[in-house]
């Protein structure tokens, strides 16, 4: 870690540099590029089949790319096997021994490594008591819940002191609460022991809760790279805006600095730099669209389908045509007319990208909302 006045520059712990990796036909990674920083908690976020997963594989070693190398600490390790890299794994399915107690599975690894009696017992306790498994070291794993094989796995992870550990989709085979349990005590032993995390998940939440830096992957390409808070506030496309959170996405003409049209009617914005008359499009986050009575906001729209979601309701609404998503702490009455009214700082422009127009419109979800909404009152 270099200092430099106030600011603290991270090395490279992981470069990735033209990576492209090629099964069967299919592209999966498209000439890629990534550096992964020293002692941060990275995840790579994508739909399936986007290639978050074959990154972290050829991370580990246990696929090459086709083309380009893979850097570890500044050493080219694109060549070198899987066991001879400083990095650990830890699947979705835990991978512990059934035949082996507690104890012995987090052992396992320093007894590959030829350590003395000495010091594994003082690393295995460390990292027992670390996921808060110091009473179960005599215990069957076979005997252990879902939440506890889990931390067993990051102990036996973690107690060979890698450099890199690589997480794939780890918590899928838990249920909701203990997942969300779990994240925030990954969270705290990456914070804890400083050891660089790179995380794959499907799940924007996860992502979002546990990250220093969000990679999010479409088609073997990275869309955007960031901070949580950046990533959600700032998307660079449509596809991260609907990706990231709910987003209503509408095609927009920016006529100058700060004013945008869409939707027939013309909006204050906080965004500039774009052409006079650029088409783009223009993102509002459901939580961000204020209701107002019929006649009193800049849009008007039908409700078509009213869904309780515990904080709040979902609320899909027919501006003439394009169905938008509010999300409101105010009932809204299926049938009703309201008002949509929004802030500059409520609308977000982006430039328009090769998959515009495919996100963003709430149509689908809306129309099957009425197919069972016109059932039911027939």
């Amino acid at each position: 870690m270099i200092k430099r006045g106030d600011f603290i520059l991270k090395k490279n712990m992981v470069a990735l540099r033209n990576i492209t990796a090629i099964f069967g036909d299919h592209k999966v990674i498209d000439n890629l590029n990534l550096d992964i920083k020293d002692s941060e908690f990275v995840t790579l976020l994508g739909p399936s089949g986007c290639g978050k997963t074959t990154i972290l594989r050829m991370i580990g070693g246990f696929l090459k790319p086709n083309v380009g190398d893979i850097f570890i600490e500044g050493k080219n390790v694109t060549n070198v096997p899987a066991h001879k890299r400083n990095v650990n794994t830890i699947f979705q399915s835990y991978a512990l021994f059934p035949h082996l107690n507690v104890y012995e599975n987090v052992a396992f690894g320093m007894r590959i490594q030829k350590k003395s009696e000495i010091q594994i017992s003082s690393q295995v306790e460390k990292m027992l008591k670390m996921v808060s498994l110091e009473n179960f070291s005599k215990r069957s794993v076979t005997s252990l819940s879902g939440g506890q094989q889990q931390r067993v796995a990051i102990a036996r992870a973690l107690v060979v002191n890698p450099r890199v550990l690589l997480l794939d989709e780890p918590f899928g085979a838990l249920d909701l609460k203990l997942r969300k349990d779990m994240q925030s005590e990954l969270k705290a032993i990456q914070q804890k022991t400083g050891i660089t995390f790179v995380f794959v998940t499907h799940d924007q939440e996860e992502a979002l809760s546990m990250s220093d830096v969000v990679i999010v992957m479409n088609e073997g390409k990275i869309q955007q790279i960031g901070t949580p808070t950046n990533i959600y506030n700032e998307p660079r496309n449509a596809f991260v805006a609907d990706f990231i959170g709910e987003s209503n996405i509408l095609d927009g003409v920016m006529l100058e600095d700060y004013i945008v049209e869409f939707a027939n009617k013309k909006f204050k914005c906080l965004d500039f730099g774009f052409k006079k008359n650029e088409k783009v499009d223009v993102v509002i986050r459901p939580e961000d669209v204020k209701i107002r009575k019929s006649g009193l906001g800049q849009l008007k729209g039908c409700v078509a389908s009213v869904t309780f979601k515990g904080v709040h309701y979902e609320i899909i609404v027919d501006v003439s045509g394009f169905k938008w998503m509010i999300q409101s702490t105010m009932f809204q009455k299926v049938g009703s007319e309201i008002g949509i009214f929004l802030n500059a700082d409520d609308i977000h422009i982006m430039r328009k990208f090769e998959h515009s127009g495919e996100y963003g419109d709430y149509s689908a979800f809306s129309d099957e909302m009425y197919e069972v909404y016109e059932n039911v009152t027939k």
